[in-house]
């Protein structure tokens, strides 16, 4: 690719401040040029080079703004903020209509978290400047930081009509619509948008996003061909497409789709397990289980790798597999409390109940504290005969769930099994009027107790009430 008059320029002016360094000749170079290698420096995160070029730089030309204006910039990035306002206020004496001193001046107020003085001195500069799209975009930004998102996508808006190119400022306006929960106003601005750029992949990606929000998939995916067809290695509009074509059912062009990102790039550990998911659906075993195995070779600490193959298997009813594979999966992770639902819900099938037991200690441990693992923990519990611990777990649970009648008639059951009738009476009492119709569990869980007389009549009794 040929470079430009003004690269080649730069380049070897950049070349030339080096090659001074190395040889200590002093070289003369106009201020323009030390601007950009200076700010060259700053991009690269090299601020000893950019620092050096300054010094040079003021030596040769002391009284230039520019130059001035760049040591403003600097000295804003190291925060001493009292030093670079001295100096913006002796520029300021000299030139009161350039606008780089208000948007330093703005730059500073936003540093001290005044961020509504920065807008008032952007909008001064928005007098002087030949560049609004930039200053619209400095404005937007500063009512971020003020939380007030209506004002920045104005700002942001009147930044795209003076530049219909930034893609940043386009980023931060749909940014906006969807925090304000505008996703319809949104898909309107980005249609009239296009009309004016019909050739920019980032407004028909972004319109494409806002469509899968509100569900529309059909038009996402339509959104999504324009943004590929306009970059044919566009990942990321790749990806969403795959993800809308899901959702449409549609698991061969979802696969076609992720097989592009593939492609594109090296496969990430989503698409491969997104794949495996979509020829699951296509009922193609094989396949599906290549690609969960991908996916946790990919990223072994994904935990949706993992669950995906274990679930895989626990749906054939191979519960043997499915234990191989979350032992796996809990040799790496052994603080998932996903794994150990799983773990403990495989063991039940297989009758070992005192691991299911222990899985479902681990998952509660780990910060399940859901109530069906709740539940399921404290049933095996009576199972095994531990009425005492089952009582501890269902007090700890009602901690959580405090007017739950599972709970409840769980407590009254295990009580009346420990012959304590007292708390039986009162935890059946309140499970009866949190949902009266459910004391079938009684005659599931614990039919010895069913069977009493006493639980019988207190039954009769409560729904004469």
């Amino acid at each position: 690719m040929q470079l430009s008059n003004e690269e080649e320029d730069y380049n070897l002016s950049l070349s030339k401040f080096e090659s001074m360094l190395k040889t200590n000749k002093v070289l003369f170079f106009d201020s323009e040029e030390f601007e950009e290698i200076i700010l060259h420096y700053l991009d690269m995160g090299k601020a000893a080079l950019a620092k050096k070029a300054l010094k040079l730089a003021l030596d040769q030309h002391p009284k230039s703004t520019g130059l001035k204006l760049v040591q403003v910039e600097m000295l804003v990035f190291d925060d001493k903020l009292e030093l670079a306002e001295k100096l913006l206020n002796e520029l300021y004496a000299i030139e009161p209509t350039n606008e780089e001193i208000y948007i330093q001046k703005a730059n500073i107020y936003s540093k001290r978290d005044q961020h509504e003085k920065a807008v008032e001195l952007l909008r001064i500069a928005l007098k002087y400047t030949d560049d609004n799209a930039d200053v619209y975009n400095l404005i937007g930004m500063e009512y971020l930081f003020m939380d007030n998102l209506e004002m920045a996508k104005e700002s942001f808006i009147k930044c795209l009509e003076e530049d219909l190119e930034d893609q940043s400022a386009l980023y931060n306006v749909v940014y906006c619509f969807e925090f304000l929960d505008q996703n319809q106003e949104a898909i309107s601005y980005l249609k009239k948008y296009i009309d004016k750029n019909p050739y920019s992949e980032i407004a028909w990606h972004q319109l494409g996003r806002l469509h899968y929000g509100v569900k529309e998939y059909e038009n996402a995916i339509r959104a999504f061909d324009y943004a590929t067809l306009i970059d044919d290695e566009f990942l990321g509009a790749f990806m969403e497409k795959a993800k809308a074509f899901e959702r449409l059912k549609k698991y061969e062009e979802a696969i076609e789709s992720y097989s592009r990102t593939i492609e594109l790039d090296d496969a990430t550990s989503y698409a491969l397990l997104r794949m495996g998911k979509c020829y699951e659906k296509l009922g193609n075993s094989v396949l599906a289980l290549k690609y969960f195995n991908e996916t946790v070779h990919e990223d072994p600490l994904l935990d949706k790798g993992w669950i995906a193959i274990t679930d895989f298997y626990v749906r054939q009813k191979n519960f043997q597999k499915a234990l191989f594979y979350v032992n796996k999966a809990l040799a790496i992770d052994n603080q998932n409390r996903l794994y150990w639902k799983r773990f403990a819900s495989i063991n039940k099938q297989m009758n070992f109940f005192e691991e299911a037991e222990f899985g479902y200690r681990k998952a509660v441990e780990f910060g399940d504290h859901s109530l069906e693992t709740w539940l399921f923990w404290v049933d095996i519990l009576q199972f095994l005969g531990e009425f005492e611990s089952a009582i501890q777990t269902l007090l700890q649970a009602s901690e959580y769930f405090p007017e739950e009648n599972e709970v409840e008639y769980r407590l009254a059951g295990l009580y009346f099994m420990l012959t304590d009738t007292t708390k039986a009476k009162f935890h059946l009492s309140n499970a009866l009027r949190l949902n009266f119709e459910n004391y079938i569990l009684l005659e599931d869980l614990f039919p010895v107790v069913w069977a009493k007389k006493m639980v019988q009549n207190y039954i009769a009794k409560h729904k004469k009430l």
